[in-house]
């Protein structure tokens, strides 16, 4: 039982590390807790279901499944696009909010204006799409029976490769590309990379772009695996913050560990708590982190 519970936080811990790593990034760049972010993870979802029926109009090769999966070129073609979109949509959001606001009104100003924002992509949902759940396909699959019982689906499977391949791809761009250093000299002062002749405003344009692509992967992959509907994003709200502010803000690898830790967290909490408070952990979770390390697992200490 223990084991199965175990996976089960692995699985969902993924999908909040994917939304948690834009979140820690703009949190740490542009200084302010977006609580928008989270519904990039919905438009990200419901995006890539209109490009799923644009490819599978075509029929033939994209009406087939890829081996044991629900799912076949179709919906990977829908991510990669519903990416794009996603991007476009946060970019557009940060020139005509968030930046202008940074010039005129303080910090607490854009918090409360990305619950504005939230509101208002989460009830657009909504009028589009309505308020009944949508599956992306209803194929049936098999379990896969892993040693000590534990069972998993093919496309929780794919779910968690397709992690680790975008979690591997964004440390080699932070590590051996040249926008990815400047990424991380931004993040650690964004008045000295400026100085050292980096082009601040681009830099941001790339963390809006990342940001939002990693979220409408984990949007697709959570409603690959349970279902899409309009509060995804919302349901999600707590346990990306919890992620970003327990690994550091700005840190890849902390939103990753901070993402798998809160996964793991909900999922064994239901061992000795009723399921019902379940999405209370990741609130505990940020209480505790503030008290006994505000800066998070991977953050430095202020000075």
């Amino acid at each position: 039982m223990i084991l199965q519970h175990i996976a089960d936080g692995i699985l969902s811990g993924a999908i909040v590390a994917l939304g948690a790593i834009g979140l820690s990034f703009t949190m740490k760049m542009l200084r302010f807790a977006n609580f928008s972010h989270s519904e990039l993870l919905t438009w990200g979802a419901y995006s890539a279901l209109v490009f799923l029926a644009f490819f599978s109009s075509f029929g033939g090769f994209f009406d087939q499944t890829i081996g044991p999966f629900s799912f076949g070129a179709d919906l990977l073609l829908a991510m990669l696009c519903a990416c794009i979109a996603t991007s476009i949509i946060a970019l557009l959001l940060h020139r005509f909010v968030f930046e202008r606001l940074s010039r005129m009104a303080g910090h607490m100003t854009m918090v409360f204006a990305s619950f504005g924002v939230a509101l208002t992509l989460r009830h657009l949902v909504v009028l589009i799409w309505g308020s009944d759940p949508i599956y992306y396909s209803r194929e049936l699959q098999f379990a896969i029976l892993l040693p000590g019982n534990v069972r998993v689906m093919p496309d929780q499977v794919f779910l968690l490769g397709l992690t680790v391949v975008v979690v591997i791809a964004l440390h080699l761009f932070m590590s051996r590309s040249r926008t990815g250093i400047a990424m991380r000299g931004v993040a650690e002062s964004p008045d000295l990379a400026r100085a050292s002749g980096v082009n601040v405003d681009r830099i941001i344009t790339w963390v809006w772009a990342i940001g939002a692509s990693g979220a409408a992967i984990g949007g697709v992959l959570y409603g690959m695996t349970v279902q899409l509907r309009p509060e995804l994003g919302f349901s999600l709200i707590l346990p990306l913050f919890a992620a970003a502010i327990l690994g550091g803000t700005g840190s890849l690898y902390g939103a990753v560990l901070g993402g798998l830790i809160v996964g793991l967290s909900e999922n064994l909490s239901v061992m000795v708590i009723p399921t019902t408070y379940k999405p209370a952990v990741p609130f505990l979770l940020i209480l505790a982190i503030l008290y006994f390390r505000p800066e998070g697992i991977f953050g430095e200490r202020s000075r």
